[in-house]
């Protein structure tokens, strides 16, 4: 499957974002080609905070998150689909001035707006769901002050532990996938304290659909660390 699907900002950012799971090559004229489109819809109408707009495909919804979730109002729709693709631009490493424009444009109004924010703390945003956008977003070196957000992050994540290796507020694969990207004590020992739920995960049998396959081998890459 190609990297680019004009017709949803959504789709496009999950093939890209399996492509990097999976750790899969893609060609120079293949990325150019997703990274020009997306940075096209840089402060479009739709955009949350002069990001990456959704199409009309994906605010007619729900979209679903690369581990399944489904996300059901416009609001999270249009903030956690441009935190993903300003994450997938740092990613796909296109070093074309539009491009690199349109992502600088792009983080500089969020960090502004999480500045503006500030009364929250200073790692998570809105709710469980958009804070771990935020976070994949800053694990991959966006915005500003990545480690001190994440760490913040983390603490409050913590806080929120329901002691059955889940969290209250925060979805439960979302929010591995962006621990497994986040090197830290404090990710490490939240992945610990989430392995006995991955272990009955990898208890039942069958591989499912791509979303049961995924967290699966999310399941075994978060187990292997711990």
């Amino acid at each position: 499957m190609t990297l680019l699907h004009r017709g949803s900002l959504a789709t496009t950012l999950d093939v890209v974002n399996e492509a990097m799971f999976l750790g899969r090559t893609r060609g120079k004229a293949e990325r150019l080609a997703a990274a020009r489109w997306i940075a096209a819809r840089q402060g479009l109408p739709g955009s949350y905070c002069g990001m990456f707009a959704p199409t009309a495909r994906d605010l007619a919804g729900p979209i679903r998150l690369f581990t399944g979730e489904a996300v059901r109002t416009d609001a999270a729709t249009r903030h956690i689909l441009g935190e993903e693709a300003c994450r997938a631009l740092i990613l796909l490493e296109v070093r074309e001035p539009e491009v690199e424009r349109a992502l600088k444009r792009a983080s500089a109004a969020m960090v502004e707006r999480l500045y503006r924010e500030g009364r929250r703390p200073i790692g998570t945003y809105c709710c469980g769901t958009c804070s771990v956008s935020l976070w994949r977003h800053l694990a991959v070196g966006g915005l500003d002050q990545a480690a001190r957000r994440l760490a913040d992050g983390l603490r409050v994540l913590k806080v929120h532990r329901l002691g059955n290796s889940k969290w209250r507020r925060f979805p439960y694969y979302y929010t591995l996938l962006a621990l497994s990207e986040i090197d830290s004590p404090a990710a490490r020992a939240e992945m610990r304290y989430a392995a006995p739920g991955l272990e009955r995960l990898l208890e039942r049998a069958g591989s499912g659909d791509k979303f049961a396959r995924r967290r699966r081998a999310l399941a075994e890459r978060i187990l292997a660390k711990c």
